[in-house]
C-alpha cells in the first residue's frame, strides 16, 4: 500500500476511534489495534498506540478535567502501575507469532465479556486496585483493555464526564508506566514514538469532537459496529499469527 495512504489510514482511523472512546467511553484504542498491527506489526503496533492512547486519554482528562476522581485514579493506579511494569517487561520478550494471537483472543474475549458481563458490582478499594493490576498487565500486552474495566468504574456510580475522565486519567497512568518500560527496554524507538506523536493531533481531534456529541447521540448506537470490527479482527489475527 502507498505510504501516503497508510498515513492516510492511520489518521483517520486514529481520529474516528479516539470520537468513539470520547462518546461512548470504550472501544478506541481496541478498535484501532487491529488497523496498527496491520500497517506496523504486533511489537510495534502496541507501542505506537500507547503512545496514540496516551494523547487521546490525555485529552480526554483535559475536557472532563473538573469531574475527575482524583481519588478513585490513585487506588487504581496502585495496582495498575507495577502489574503494566511487569507486563511491559513481559512483551519485550514475547516472541511476535505468539503475540499476535493472543491479541486476536483478547478481542474475542473482549466481546464476550461485554455481552455476558456488561454490569460489574461495586467493589472496595482492594478489589478495585486488583482491578487495575489486571487491567495494567493486560493494557501492556495488548494495548488496551477497556472495554473490560468499563464496567468497574461505572459501577461507582460515575457517569458521562466524571466516567469519561476518571477512566481516562487511569489509563494515562498505565500509558505512562507501559512507555517508561518500552523505553529503557529498546522498545519504544524514535520511529514508533515519532508515529505515535504525529498522531497525538488526530487523537486530540477526535477527543474534542466526542465531547461535542456526547451528550446529543446515544453510546449503544456504536456498540454493534465496534464488535463486529472486533470480531473479524479477532478471528484473522488469532489463526494467521500477523
Amino acid at each position: 500500500m502507498d505510504t501516503v495512504l497508510l498515513v492516510l489510514v492511520m489518521v483517520a482511523a486514529t481520529f474516528a476511534t479516539a470520537a468513539l472512546s470520547a462518546v461512548a467511553g470504550f472501544g478506541g484504542g481496541v478498535l484501532l489495534l487491529p488497523v496498527f498491527v496491520a500497517v506496523l506489526g504486533a511489537r510495534d503496533a502496541v507501542a505506537v498506540l500507547t503512545v496514540a492512547q496516551l494523547a487521546s486519554n490525555g485529552s480526554r482528562v483535559w475536557f472532563n478535567r473538573t469531574e475527575v476522581d482524583r481519588r478513585l485514579v490513585g487506588i487504581f493506579a496502585a495496582g495498575a502501575v507495577p502489574a503494566a511494569a511487569a507486563g511491559a517487561l513481559l512483551f519485550a520478550t514475547t516472541p511476535l507469532p505468539a503475540l499476535t494471537r493472543v491479541i486476536g483472543v483478547f478481542l474475542l474475549v473482549m466481546v464476550a465479556w461485554r455481552r455476558f458481563k456488561p454490569h460489574a458490582a461495586r467493589l472496595d478499594d482492594r478489589g478495585f486496585a486488583a482491578v487495575g493490576a489486571a487491567s495494567g498487565f493486560g493494557s501492556a500486552l495488548v494495548g488496551s483493555v477497556g472495554p473490560m474495566v468499563a464496567p468497574f468504574f461505572l459501577a461507582r456510580g460515575l457517569l458521562r464526564g466524571a466516567y469519561i475522565g476518571t477512566e481516562a486519567a487511569s489509563a494515562v497512568v498505565m500509558h505512562l508506566t507501559k512507555l517508561v518500560v518500552f523505553g529503557a527496554a529498546a522498545m519504544l524507538t524514535a520511529t514508533s514514538a515519532g508515529i505515535g506523536l504525529a498522531l497525538a493531533p488526530a487523537s486530540a481531534a477526535g477527543a474534542w469532537a466526542g465531547k461535542k456529541i456526547v451528550d446529543r447521540l446515544p453510546a449503544h448506537a456504536f456498540v454493534l459496529v465496534v464488535e463486529a470490527g472486533l470480531i473479524a479482527s479477532g478471528f484473522l489475527l488469532a489463526i494467521t499469527g500477523g
